[in-house]
């Protein structure tokens, strides 16, 4: 490379950059505010749906249960079996259009408010914060050398995170295991050794991500934070820092005019990275990093009403709006979502209103075509399969229509028990004069005994000669 005149004997600055730099520890400041109180608001109530749900009854079981071992999944009065499986993947779509359609209008606020992650790790910081102070504690007491009063801290704020990680693990196989029996069983030293597993994995899994790994797994592990920037557009509310406002930052006195001194109203405090729990200093613009918790925006707004200043230097705007515009609600992006959303939403609840609590089916035989007895009746076989999605047994009766004369050799009748799956071979017999055709359609009907039981029925075809003897 040729250097400019002027530059030839100036020495070459390389610059290195170490791509496994080590982390550095986040010391996060306690702070009060709106935000945080919207979110230890959410947090207790996602919480209590968490840890209370699991233990409501419903009849003679518990209310929401997904038993594995019988393949069976109750959520209050519903049963689902493994064929209603389609159910699962509508409500992923719908949880997948809802996410985009909150992030193009909102930015990243189910990760600050919601994400289990993000959720943990704050309850993790407060413990954190009980047992070793706020952040200048934590900092000295993290340079001190070992000492009964850091150990008995250290072992304290761990001895939490592992109760409170056991209580989540213990929660999460209480969904899939009666959590009562569960209970008792761990007690007792009876556990099976898949629930001791699980309960242990999921346990060191929050443990792990909450306690130690925290904003790493939002900034490194998580798919969201690299695609979220696909859907944001200037009208995204997002949180924003007022830079003409704001710029050029500067310590000044109590209540004094920032105007008269040349100044912005940013003091330079460094309380809005303080408390930030993935580290970032969001005065240098919207970063992935930014999870959109607002923590920054209610610490910001503590030291403006110190200052005697205006709030909102900090603040869920858009970036329309910090550039002087108008920020545009409607715009074809969220309207498109929204209607994506309301669309599968109806037919997910449209699917779930007709889902029928008896399933039926027919399989005809295809190991042969049709048989012909002794008698000369031409025979077919077929094999009902019945399954019952209710919370109640079913006796039903089996019969059949489509075709004159035809009778049915072998049960007719079967009980099923609640969430069971039975298969009933059957032997249609037609006299060959009341055939027309060599393919004739003829449909199965199970009703129930009871008057307001459940009724269907299953369409199949009858198969006769050509020419009939």
């Amino acid at each position: 490379m040729i250097k400019p005149e002027n530059q030839q004997n100036e020495p070459e600055i390389i610059e290195t950059i170490n791509l496994y730099e080590r982390r550095e520890k986040i010391y996060t400041r306690a702070f009060e505010g709106f935000y945080r109180n919207l979110r230890n608001y959410g947090g207790a109530l996602l919480f209590l749906l968490y840890f209370g749900t699991v233990w409501f009854t419903w009849g003679d079981r518990q209310a929401i249960l997904w038993d594995l071992g019988t393949r069976q999944f109750h959520i209050f009065s519903e049963t689902f079996l493994p064929q209603d499986f389609i159910l699962l993947s509508w409500m992923l779509i719908i949880c997948a259009f809802g996410l985009f359609f909150i992030t193009v209008l909102a930015g990243r606020v189910w990760c600050g408010y919601t994400c289990p992650q993000s959720v943990f790790t704050w309850v993790f910081m407060w413990v954190e914060k009980v047992t070793e102070g706020d952040r200048n504690k934590r900092m000295r007491l993290d340079k001190a050398p070992m000492s009964t009063e850091k150990f008995a801290r250290k072992f304290a704020k761990h001895l939490l995170w592992l109760l409170i990680s056991l209580a989540v693990g213990i929660t999460f196989v209480g969904y899939f295991t009666p959590i009562r029996a569960l209970i008792g069983d761990l007690l007792t030293i009876e556990a099976s050794a898949w629930a001791v597993f699980w309960i242990g994995f999921f346990t060191l899994a929050t443990y792990g991500n909450a306690g130690w790994l925290r904003e790493q797994v939002c900034i490194y592990m998580c798919p969201y934070a690299r695609f979220q920037s696909v859907m944001y557009d200037k009208d995204t509310l997002t949180v924003h820092y007022d830079a003409t406002r704001g710029e050029s930052r500067g310590p000044r006195k109590r209540n004094a005019d920032p105007k008269e001194l040349g100044i912005g109203d940013c003091i330079d405090c460094n309380l809005c990275v303080h408390v930030c729990p993935t580290g970032i200093d969001i005065r240098d613009g919207l970063q992935y990093e930014c999870i959109s918790c607002g923590a920054c925006v209610d610490a910001c707004n503590g030291i403006m009403d110190k200052m005697g200043y205006d709030r909102e230097l900090i603040t869920y705007t858009s970036e329309s709006a910090i550039e002087g515009n108008k920020t545009h609600l409607f715009r074809p992006r969220l309207i498109g979502y929204f209607i994506a959303l309301c669309l599968i939403t109806g037919l997910f609840i449209v699917t779930l209103t007709q889902r029928t609590v008896l399933e039926f089916e027919a399989l005809r035989d295809r190991q042969s075509l049709y048989s012909t007895n002794t008698a000369g009746q031409i025979e077919n076989i077929y094999t009902l399969k019945l399954v019952n999605k209710s919370q109640q047994p079913q006796t039903l009766n089996i019969s059949v229509s489509g075709l004159k004369g035809v009778i049915i050799r072998g049960d007719t009748r079967i009980t099923l028990d609640p969430g069971s799956v039975a298969s009933l071979p059957v032997r249609l017999t037609v006299p060959p004069e009341v055939l027309t055709g060599t393919n004739t359609t003829i449909e199965f009907h199970a009703n129930s005994d009871s008057a307001d039981g459940p009724a269907t029925s299953a369409e199949s075809r009858f198969l006769s000669p050509r020419t009939t003897p």
